[in-house]
């Protein structure tokens, strides 16, 4: 009896590519990645990239961490994402993704949730020392067995990465190269609370192709990707891109404008991912029509109930296609073709990938839940995830599974267009940026602070909402804040204001 054919991985899709053109190139570094980590900035072609790959899977392996084993993953927009996910898959590994606003609390729930055996980390990023915070959450999480991270002045007991790439080690074990089995646990926040997200590998390629096929993004593209990649949308739009087209990823850490612009120039990019608001203003000050070179524009919105009514796509030679994202429960994408650069209407039903011709790939469904919220079905949309618990009773008889995952985005059908309009992000849930959180946690954490303090959320145009405090001592208050391990932009919220007049 046959064996059917094992379903690719992205580690099949890089070999691929090796296999194809092992002297192109493949992955580019920031051009001000000193600044960001301390280290030199890198360019390596696909050969070169196999090698760190094999031998980072080998310290992986050598390092005890079994098949199948979770290892946390919170690194910066660096060609070190890349190598380090690819050498877990070649590994046999499954990578959990943590976010760079993510600090101790959030660190310490996830590799718990996870019974993460490992953690990799980066030093220092943007001046903050990662390389502690990974430290302390890994002592308070039992299941952590390896610590190690990029950079150097890593504290003791902290193995070094950058010297496990220096050597020639031959380890490995057999891999079956199997889509279907795990690959990713990203998290998201829901009106219940924490949320691990698991993903196969082919949940991933089926995120990176409805976004690659929408924007019609060519083989052998040169992509810089200025989005965090730590999360289901940031892997999908550019580290599955990348390796569906077969080209060179170029990495942008967000956010400098000069630099952005500078990398564009200098690898004559002819797409460029990047959050949507940031697009649109490089539109709006003219920067895409001074890059003749770039084609394709692949704008990423966090809050998709602002798309309809953002501004017009202006630049005459590129293409924008606004991807739409819900937390990390999935994905769809919509190339703007009308003549004015409006975005386009999004119809319920099944979303095909590019979207205006006939019989193309679907990509998934698009659905109004009997709640008034919007749905979504597909192969990227890990429904078991969500799966709402069942409802109390004495009936034996089991409620029929849902096969779609409800975002808790509110929205309703325009009888005169036909269309989905999204009018409200859930209920509950903050977002600052790409940060989440609920509501009821930032009145718990401004209790804490003591009588007199304030912390709040303000709605913001482009970010969601931004935080604003306010404390008889803000000095007090920031340090209280660090002290329970909250995110820095809690933090910042009690910066003092300077006087004028």
């Amino acid at each position: 009896m046959n064996q059917p054919l094992a379903s690719p991985t992205l580690d099949t899709l890089f070999k691929r590519s090796l296999a194809r053109q092992p002297d192109a190139l493949a992955l580019v570094d920031p051009v001000n990645k000193p600044r960001i980590t301390g280290q030199k900035a890198k360019r390596l072609t696909y050969a070169q990239a196999d090698r760190v790959i094999s031998a980072l899977a080998a310290h992986f392996i050598e390092s005890g961490l079994p098949a199948n084993s979770v290892v946390a993953v919170q690194l910066p927009n660096t060609i070190e994402f890349a190598l380090t996910i690819l050498a877990a898959y070649r590994a046999g590994l499954v990578v959990a993704v943590l976010p760079l606003l993510w600090r101790q609390a959030e660190l310490t729930m996830a590799l718990n949730r996870t019974a993460a055996r490992a953690i990799v980390t980066s030093g220092k990023v943007d001046g903050i020392v990662y390389a502690d915070l990974a430290m302390n959450a890994a002592a308070e999480a039992f299941s952590i067995r390896h610590v190690c991270g990029f950079g150097t002045d890593l504290p003791e007991g902290m193995a070094s990465l950058d010297h496990a790439i220096l050597r020639e080690s031959t380890t490995a074990r057999p891999v079956i190269q199997d889509g279907r089995k795990a690959a990713l646990i990203s998290f998201d926040l829901t009106s219940d609370g924490f949320r691990p997200v698991p993903r196969a590998h082919l949940g991933l390629i089926a995120g990176g192709l409805s976004v690659s096929l929408e924007s019609d993004i060519p083989q052998g593209a040169t992509i810089l990707s200025a989005f965090s990649p730590m999360s289901f949308a940031g892997l999908a739009s550019s580290l599955t891109v990348w390796l569906l087209s077969g080209g060179t990823l170029v990495l942008h850490h967000p956010f400098d404008e000069e630099v952005l612009k500078q990398q564009l120039n200098d690898h004559g990019c002819d797409t460029l991912i990047a959050p949507a608001q940031l697009a649109l203003r490089l539109d709006e000050l003219d920067v895409v029509t001074s890059l003749p070179g770039l084609r394709h524009v692949i704008g990423l919105w966090r809050a998709p109930e602002q798309v309809m009514s953002s501004a017009c796509w202006s630049a005459p030679r590129a293409t924008l296609t606004d991807v739409y994202l819900f937390g990390e429960a999935g994905l769809f994408g919509a190339r703007r073709i009308a003549d004015d650069g409006s975005p386009a209407l999004i119809k319920p039903g099944p979303h095909g990938a590019p979207r205006e011709l006939p019989g193309s790939l679907v990509a998934g469904d698009i659905l109004l839940t009997p709640r008034g919220t919007l749905g979504l079905r597909g192969p990227m949309i890990p429904v078991a995830a969500y799966a709402p618990p069942p409802p109390p009773g004495d009936t034996l008889i089991a409620a029929p599974p849902r096969d779609y995952v409800d975002t808790d985005y509110s929205a309703r059908l325009d009888r005169s267009t036909g269309a989905i309009n999204i009018t409200a992000p859930p209920s509950g849930i903050m977002a600052v940026g790409g940060y989440r959180f609920l509501a009821q946690d930032l009145q718990e954490w401004a209790r804490r602070l003591g009588q007199g303090a304030l912390l709040t959320a303000l709605p913001d145009r482009l970010s969601g909402h931004r935080l604003a405090g306010r404390a008889q001592d803000n000095a007090r208050a920031r340090d209280a804040l660090t002290e329970l391990g909250l995110n820095p932009l809690m933090v910042e919220a009690f910066r003092d204001r300077l006087n004028t007049t």
